[in-house]
């Protein structure tokens, strides 16, 4: 699905500006991270994208159709978004409730729903808690629910905000999963997150906010391999970057998979300068 945002400004009633003419375009299975300091606008950016905000000037468009001529529930159809805190999602009195209410409101055939409920739970843990109330679960718990309650609604693109705080390094293996389905089933992702080491490993292009205002949109080398922005835009390499770095790897080791290519490239051969070769 194609996401279009043309010269979107958008302030608070406080009188607070949070958007300052960004524009930006994603395209069907691109996985897009969306970083920048707190404050920078990039909430507020995405809550343009499901219509909980309309832009006090210019325009977002899902699919060529401007969000301003489509209702809410239009555009949850087509986009799912995960808040920050789960507990400002989660509303139902158990796993299950929860991970149906979405499919059902955007009125998918009962055993459709069923499918998508299950097969959403199964990928995030959460099988066996199904009958729980979800404010009987951990935080990480809830979490993992709210992704799958998101996951279920089986929309083109898929919308986080922050969606590794508070998982452990299982956890985020389980999310790392579910993002490459979406991704090979041609879903569009746009993730916001200060977790660099997530972005290096999971994302194709970066877009940075300063301000309100778009500072940079483009691969992750280009992100990572310039020092000013990263500090213009309050981000740390990731480790596997700061690893590679001081192999002299360019930044486009991204990976823990590339680092360790990179290393054997650079160890030498253990008969020498030079690989055995068969008599």
């Amino acid at each position: 699905m194609d996401i279009e945002i043309r010269d979107l400004h958008f302030s608070y009633e406080s009188g607070v500006q949070a958007l300052a003419g960004v524009s930006l375009t994603t395209g069907r299975g691109e996985t897009v991270a969306l970083v920048g300091h707190n404050g920078s606008g990039k909430s507020t950016l995405v809550k343009h994208l499901n219509g909980l905000l309309r832009p006090d000037a210019g325009e977002v468009l899902i699919d060529g159709k401007p969000t301003a001529d489509l209702r809410v529930a239009q555009i949850a159809r087509r986009v799912a978004l995960l808040f920050q805190n789960p507990d400002n999602q989660i509303c139902k009195g158990t796993v299950w409730e929860e991970t149906v209410f979405g499919p059902k409101n955007l009125g998918y055939p009962e055993e459709k729903i069923r499918d998508l409920a299950s097969d959403s739970l199964a990928a995030l843990g959460l099988t066996e808690m199904r009958d729980r109330n979800p404010h009987d679960l951990g935080f990480s718990e809830r979490k993992r629910l709210a992704i799958a309650s998101i996951l279920a609604m089986n929309t083109e693109a898929v919308v986080l905000d922050e969606p590794t705080a508070g998982l452990d390094s299982g956890e985020i293996k389980l999310l790392e999963a579910v993002l490459r389905g979406l991704r090979d089933h041609g879903r569009t992702v746009l993730v916001i997150s200060h977790d660099m080491d997530f972005v290096a490993e999971n994302m194709t292009r970066a877009i940075c906010l300063g301000q309100g205002r778009k500072q940079y949109d483009g691969g992750l080398p280009g992100l990572f391999g310039d020092p000013a922005l990263l500090k213009r835009c309050g981000l740390v390499l990731p480790q596997t970057v700061q690893v590679g770095s001081r192999l002299g790897l360019s930044p486009d080791r991204l990976t823990p998979e590339a680092v360790a290519a990179g290393l054997s490239e650079k160890r030498p051969s253990p008969s020498g300068d030079h690989p055995a070769t068969s008599p």
